[in-house]
């Protein structure tokens, strides 16, 4: 820490009297000492009025956890390059838990603890950083406070009373951002119970359930934008998440199953309804050195079960081997009132296969010219808004010779690293407030084909 010093007048040293003189060197002397003492950094701030401030690990702090301790709300908690073996809790509001390298901070989980970070402190933020190989979840915001539901428990189980929402209300207001996460048991950015909040330029891959996942939300406020997901058994995963919910410009590619969006008992609030999925590439969803999906399903771009009210638009949605879209009741819930409508389906696939007796207010328009199940598709099924109507036969889904068994999460290969932030080092920061602001769709039209 610098110690700014006043360079005061001395008068000429021909005039000045020793005693004058003395007394102005020792006050230096003095100060110069205070600085001396004051340099080493344990593990108290650098600011004790409490004004935000930048704590730095390792160079201030020995770990991540002793850092975010120490901080107070606006506090930034800068992580310099090296792989730390620890789990990180964020309780507090407003913390900013920043790596100055995307690629080279690493928290290990070491195949031996459950999340890699958990964040229950409002509008605060993880960015520019990466987790990988936990037991559970590589980054996880939720209003579940309780650690021991914080596992595999916080998204439903035995373990989790899925209808008490009132001991744990939603986190609000969180952001992740330039966060890279791999090779994590569950799911590798994991927003559960939580609304107000942004996840975008991030990467999943080798999760053995998915790369991204927003679950337990109404209204949920978020946007999960400009992101990629790869080599994990799903893409992306929304369960009962509705309301204000924007899945923007993301890259889904090389998963077993692309996007699911369902509505079930394991959590509350259901049924999943009134969310917007535009300007997306969800591709190639066909991965055969992913994780074994826990449901069987394989070749899938955008499953929808028992989601309800959703807008799939300009999105582009090729070489799925067994369908585009999969439409289905689930669990007592029945899918109704989807709208898929003007996006790019490749003839190479299905377009549409629904496996239900009948539609609930579906549509299904303008997506080009690839066959469906059942085929031809009833009339009122192919105009938006759809209507109510029964179907001739439900359709099926194609029989795929050899499903691929799947690999084991921790042995899905490490991605190549990924962009980072700017100015990492020096950057404002910017806690989760006011989020996820203005939300315009012109700004996601339909990608360009696939290479």
């Amino acid at each position: 820490m610098r110690f700014l010093v006043t360079k005061h007048r001395v008068p000429h040293a021909g005039t000045a009297s020793p005693g004058l003189l003395g007394i102005v060197l020792g006050l230096l002397i003095a100060l110069l000492g205070l600085a001396a003492c004051a340099a080493p950094v344990t593990e108290d701030r650098l600011e004790p009025s409490g004004r935000p401030t930048v704590l730095r690990v390792p160079g201030q702090f020995p770990s991540i956890q002793k850092a975010v301790d120490s901080a107070r709300s606006g506090d930034t908690v800068l992580v310099f390059p090296g792989v730390y073996r620890e789990s990180v809790a964020i309780s507090k509001p407003q913390i900013v838990l920043r790596g100055t390298d995307r690629s080279r901070v690493v928290i290990d989980g070491e195949f031996k603890r459950t999340n890699g970070i958990t964040v229950t402190g409002a509008a605060s933020v993880v960015e520019n950083l990466t987790v990988r190989n936990h037991l559970a979840n590589g980054l996880l915001f939720t209003g579940v406070t309780d650690e021991a539901l914080q596992g595999a428990g916080a998204g439903g189980g035995a373990n989790y009373d899925p209808l008490d929402t009132i001991k744990f209300p939603a986190l609000r207001g969180f952001r992740a951002s330039y966060v890279t996460a791999y090779n994590n048991a569950l799911y590798g950015i994991y927003a559960f119970d939580a609304r107000d909040g942004v996840i975008e330029n991030s990467y999943g891959s080798g999760q053995a359930d998915s790369g991204i996942y927003v679950g337990q939300c109404n209204p949920c406020h978020t946007i999960v934008r400009n992101n990629l997901t790869e080599h994990n058994a799903v893409g992306m995963e929304v369960t009962n998440a509705s309301k204000g919910l924007y899945l923007l410009g993301n890259t889904i590619h090389r998963n077993r199953v692309g996007l699911t969006v369902l509505s079930n008992n394991l959590e509350a609030l259901g049924p999943q309804h009134s969310a917007v999925f535009v300007g997306n590439t969800i591709s190639d969803n066909n991965d055969d050195r992913s994780p074994e999906q826990a449901d069987g399903g394989f070749g899938i771009g955008v499953g929808i079960g028992g989601g309800t009210r959703n807008i799939f638009e300009h999105n582009r949605v090729e070489g799925n081997h067994v369908g585009a879209f999969v439409l289905q009741d689930v669990q007592g819930y029945p899918a109704v009132g989807n709208q898929i409508k003007g996006n790019a389906v490749d003839d190479g696939q299905l377009g549409l296969v629904v496996m239900a007796h009948r539609t609930a207010n579906n549509c299904y328009s303008d997506n080009g010219r690839a066959p469906t199940s059942p085929y031809p598709l009833p009339r009122a099924l192919t105009t938006c808004p759809g209507r109510n109507t029964a179907m001739p036969v439900p359709g099926r889904l194609p029989t795929v010779d050899a499903v691929p068994p799947g690999v084991s999460f921790r042995d899905v290969a490490a991605p190549p690293p990924q962009p980072g932030m700017r100015d990492a080092r020096h950057a404002a920061a910017r806690p989760a407030l006011h989020l996820p602001g203005k939300v315009t769709l012109a700004a996601y039209g339909l990608p360009g084909p696939r290479r």
